[in-house]
């Protein structure tokens, strides 16, 4: 064979060569798009079985909202026992805050009534020292009453009285006045055409009150 027949057989083995690598890289990109529009389909299917199961899942959840929805008679019903439930608690509450109120009212009036008992025994306490006071002063003559120590004594007298009366205490009136069993104590009786029938004539003992109280009555004498 000659040179020129062997140039000619190269050159047609390199373009048998050629025409197979072209032919074998068709048919790769062939597989390739073919394999592509497979994961396409694929992928459409499993979007779809998803969108599928989703809207599954979301009828079943309606299902089970609509079945754990209470009707409008036990949604009354409901309503009527809450409210039957804030009554009864709303009547204890009062009838609480009505005992309290009760008890701070009788407390109260306790704490009242001890203060004006403890008040009344120091007052009965303290009358004892005003008669002393009275009858000492009553003693000094004109001129006694000009001293000093005299004049001291009487304004300690004054003081007493003055705190005395702050504290509602005041003398009964008597001497002239209609006897009143309720607040003096005849321990004499006396024919006086002067004075009028059961009409106190001489005060022995100054008798005093503590507001409404009689802390101690009047020992008088009464006129017939």
């Amino acid at each position: 064979m000659g040179k020129k027949d062997k140039k000619n057989s190269r050159e047609e083995t390199i373009e048998k060569l050629k025409g197979l690598k072209k032919a074998a890289e068709e048919e790769a990109q062939e597989q390739t798009k073919e394999a592509e529009e497979n994961n396409t389909k694929e992928a459409a299917s499993e979007e779809g079985s998803s969108e599928t199961k989703e809207a599954e899942a979301a009828a079943e959840e309606n299902k089970e909202q609509a079945a754990e929805t209470p009707s409008e008679e036990e949604k009354t019903a409901a309503s009527d026992k809450a409210q039957a439930k804030i009554d009864e608690l709303n009547d204890k509450v009062m009838r609480q805050m009505a005992e309290f109120e009760n008890y701070r009212k009788r407390t109260e009036k306790e704490k009242q009534s001890m203060f004006e008992v403890g008040a009344k025994s120091v007052i009965e306490k303290l009358l004892p020292i005003v008669d002393n006071f009275e009858r000492g002063l009553a003693t000094l003559s004109e001129e006694e009453a000009q001293g000093g120590f005299a004049k001291g004594i009487e304004m300690v007298y004054k003081q007493l009285m003055e705190e005395l009366s702050k504290l509602e205490v005041k003398p009964i009136e008597a001497v002239g006045k209609e006897f009143d069993p309720n607040l003096h104590n005849a321990v004499m009786h006396v024919e006086d055409e002067e004075a009028g029938e059961n009409t106190i004539v001489e005060e022995f003992q100054k008798g005093y009150t503590y507001r409404d109280t009689v802390v101690r009555h009047s020992m008088v004498k009464v006129a017939n």
